[in-house]
């Protein structure tokens, strides 16, 4: 599965970025999909994942970040408010068919993984 991740920049600390991930995956609607992220220096790390109705958020950014999907249009969004210095980083999406809840917080529970964008946020 290719996943086509975009929507990264440079912005200020307060402010808000959208992001994408696209696929031509016909089935991606069965497949659980999840951002993750990786700062300089650091592991890489679970941001927010969705699976079927499920929803998970890392506690950092719970209540000013939200994932959606769209199934139809083969693409899930990560919308980030309150943007903080922190949150700097690539930003990955990934997905698998064969996630459970329990892994989706997992950076090795995935297969298939985008090219990352960047975001950064200056404070």
């Amino acid at each position: 599965v290719q996943l086509q991740a975009s929507g990264g920049g440079l912005v200020q600390a307060g402010g808000s970025l959208k992001l994408s991930c696209v696929t031509a995956e016909p089935t991606f609607s069965t497949y659980g999909v999840a951002w993750f992220r990786q700062g300089a220096g650091k592991e890489r790390e679970f941001v927010a994942g969705v699976r079927r109705s499920s929803i998970l958020y890392a506690d950092s950014v719970r209540g000013r970040f939200a994932i959606s999907r769209d199934d139809a249009k083969r693409t899930v969004s990560l919308q980030m408010n309150s943007l903080k210095a922190e949150d700097t980083g690539v930003y990955y999406c990934a997905a698998d068919r064969n996630l459970i809840l329990s892994t989706m917080r997992n950076v090795n529970a995935y297969k298939n993984w985008g090219q990352g964008t960047l975001v950064t946020v200056s404070s």
